[in-house]
């Protein structure tokens, strides 16, 4: 199996801090800035690309030949949504969502006068139905929301990526599946600990910019860094 892990594009809230520095007037579940939607049809058209006689010896560790992508996953928060959807419709992919690679702390707001994160619904099945068509959602998922609980707690979230990587082998270890998962910088992060088998979580920081990939090989015998945030697909001014 080869893992393609994508960060979405630039969300509202990235844009948010990159022009004050702080969170404050944040949204919970925002969407593309059109920078971000920009970002991901780069993304999409890059992933799209095929030249089969472009090989290094045997082996392409950079995709040169093309992605050959078969399955396509991302979150339930709108901004992996939606760059989940350009890629999808770019591929030809059905976007199959998978709910445990959001963000850390789910669909929450900031009470900057308490200091609490307040957990809030998130989209309910008629709003991706309406917005989002041809995402496939989970049985599940009705018309509370689909996170529609507490914030999440930091010691939920290793667990959380544990979990996902169990789930991801059990679909497609041991195959020669190539699969994309549209997510987050933050899930990246405790996902690379629990691959790596780092001790505990602090300390450690990945970097991954908007509409990154980074690419993962499974095989029985190993797992291979093959290359991690690559952005050289975007235009300098798109990098973020």
């Amino acid at each position: 199996m080869q893992l393609y892990f994508i960060r979405h594009g630039q969300s509202e809230n990235n844009a948010l801090w990159m022009s004050t520095g702080s969170h404050e007037g944040r949204g919970e579940d925002p969407g593309l800035t059109e920078v971000g939607r920009q970002q991901a049809e780069f993304l999409a058209q890059f992933l799209r690309q095929a030249d089969p006689t472009m090989t290094v010896n045997g082996s392409d560790f950079q995709n040169v030949a093309g992605f050959g992508i078969t399955h396509l996953y991302s979150s339930l928060m709108v901004r992996a949504v939606t760059t989940g959807t350009i890629i999808a419709d770019a591929l030809d992919l059905p976007l199959v969502s998978w709910e445990d690679v959001h963000e850390w702390g789910g669909i929450y707001l900031h009470d900057e006068q308490t200091d609490e994160r307040i957990g809030l619904p998130g989209r309910n099945r008629t709003c991706f139905e309406q917005y989002f068509p041809d995402l496939v959602l989970p049985d599940s998922l009705g018309e509370a929301g689909w996170w529609n609980r507490p914030f999440e707690e930091p010691e939920l979230r290793l667990p959380r990526a544990q979990r996902f990587l169990r789930d991801l082998i059990e679909r497609h270890g041991h195959t020669d599946d190539r699969v994309a998962v549209v997510s987050h910088g933050g899930f990246y992060n405790y996902l690379l600990v629990t691959i790596l088998n780092l001790p505990g979580r602090e300390g450690y920081w990945f970097v991954m910019n908007n509409a990154a990939i980074s690419r993962i090989d499974f095989n029985d015998e190993e797992i291979r860094l093959i290359y991690l945030n690559r952005v050289d697909f975007l235009p300098r001014e798109l990098i973020t």
